[in-house]
């Protein structure tokens, strides 16, 4: 298997953002910006803006497939954190594979972004925001057989079948 962005369905789409087919059929899915680049950037689907102090959970509109023995490390682009004060709400996201096409929200990656500066932010529509980056895992060899049920929070449930 290859790993991969997709689209959420527009029916994810209508309940996470907004009921528009033209907005959904023009975003575009993460893409490296050079050769050598680790990261694959997240693409504002449309323009938003912070005010000083403010949090706001971003949709992306996309979720990802990949390796069970990897996870998609989402950290914020650094150059807003250095110039803007702009801050992930918990610093580094971690997505696992079995997130993908959970029961909740197909597997939905959202990005909380909170606006530690004193200036308001703004992002357009098309504009890097903060970047996942894809690395393998190692585990201890424990024999864990619990099974995710839903999005986010879900990994502390015990009932339930994933995506499997």
């Amino acid at each position: 298997m290859v790993r991969y962005f997709k689209k959420i369905s527009f029916e994810q789409f209508k309940k996470d953002i907004k009921d528009d087919k033209e907005l959904y059929n023009s975003y575009e899915l993460p893409k490296r910006k050079t050769k050598y680049s680790a990261g694959y950037d997240f693409i504002a689907i449309e323009d938003f803006e912070l005010s000083p102090g403010e949090i706001k959970k971003i949709p992306t509109g996309y979720k990802a497939n990949f390796l069970k023995d990897e996870m998609l490390m989402i950290v914020i682009r650094s150059s807003m954190g250095f110039k803007y004060n702009i801050r992930m709400t918990n610093q580094v996201g971690i997505i696992e594979s079995d997130y993908y096409n959970n029961i909740d929200n197909e597997g939905h990656i959202f990005v909380s972004l909170q606006n530690e500066g004193d200036k308001t932010f703004k992002v357009q529509k098309g504009e890097a925001y903060a970047q996942g980056i894809f690395v393998k895992f190692l585990t201890c060899g424990d024999t864990v057989k619990e099974k995710r049920v839903g999005g986010f929070g879900s990994t502390n449930k015990k009932e339930g079948i994933n995506n499997e």
